[in-house]
């Protein structure tokens, strides 16, 4: 078995096998190189800036938190170049890829200056774990279904009676439930504390979402999507599933069941 079929599993691995299996196998089995695509490098960038925030106790300036952005944008916006330098290739949802470059690059900077803005009109305090690590870009492994599962949180937070909730930061508007629920099973399953519901900290808007209740997902439901997923990739099973999805896939040029 190749690599990708014995490795620990992932929210992103399954979501995305589940919405196509061939984009899968595309880009994680064929190993295709991937279209660059702006609206990437502006969800790292804004995560490191917020990340750097968080870990400061919520004292970083917010000009010092921006410069950190940009620094990282530009960073990456470069080296999408080396590879890729034509931007009418680039994926985007607004315009060229050149815009879409330009745009983003002052759209997260306004985000991470709302952030902090936002950050100290609302408290709170970053959960520890039981070894002093703080619950921010927080890497786990569990097993649920049979399989390992792997990933990293963007931040836990202690709620004031004493529950734990993870927190996911995000700068598009693509929100994934199942992706909370493994957050809530698996620090569960680490820390052995409760956790009844979780959120995102929506960057378009400024400020969080609904909460999201997790009282009644357990290990066991999450697990059996895992488990369907790594057994259906063990046995050579990448459905296509084309259609509007495919504009904003970054392996479509190699596809021969795009649309």
């Amino acid at each position: 078995m190749s690599s990708v079929e014995t490795q620990p599993r992932s929210v992103s691995q399954t979501e995305q096998w589940e919405k196509c299996g061939h984009r899968f196998y595309l880009q994680r089995i064929a190993r295709v190189a991937p279209r660059p695509a702006a609206w990437s490098f502006h969800g790292t960038a804004f995560h490191s800036a917020v990340e750097a925030v968080e870990l400061s106790g919520r004292t970083m300036a917010a000009e010092e938190a921006v410069q950190i952005f940009s620094d990282q944008y530009g960073a990456l916006v470069n080296k999408g170049l080396d590879g890729e330098p034509n931007t009418d290739r680039w994926l985007s949802a607004h315009g060229s890829g050149g815009e879409d470059i330009e745009r983003r690059y002052v759209v997260g900077q306004e985000q991470v200056r709302r952030y902090v803005e936002w950050a100290a009109e609302n408290p709170a305090r970053t959960f520890n774990t039981p070894d002093g690590a703080a619950g921010l870009e927080l890497y786990f492994m569990v097993e649920l279904g049979g399989v390992k599962v792997r990933g990293f949180i963007d931040q836990l937070v202690h709620d004031p009676d004493g529950t734990v909730r993870p927190r996911d930061w995000k700068t598009g508007t693509t929100r994934s439930k199942f992706q909370l629920e493994t957050y809530g099973v698996a620090v569960r399953q680490l820390y052995g504390v409760e956790v009844n519901k979780a959120d995102w900290y929506l960057a378009k808007n400024g400020n969080l979402s609904r909460p999201v209740s997790l009282k009644k997902v357990d290990e066991e439901t999450v697990g059996a999507r895992y488990a369907a997923m790594d057994a259906a990739v063990k046995r050579g099973e990448f459905p296509a599933n084309p259609g509007f999805s495919c504009r904003f896939c970054d392996v479509s040029h190699a596809c021969s069941f795009r649309r």
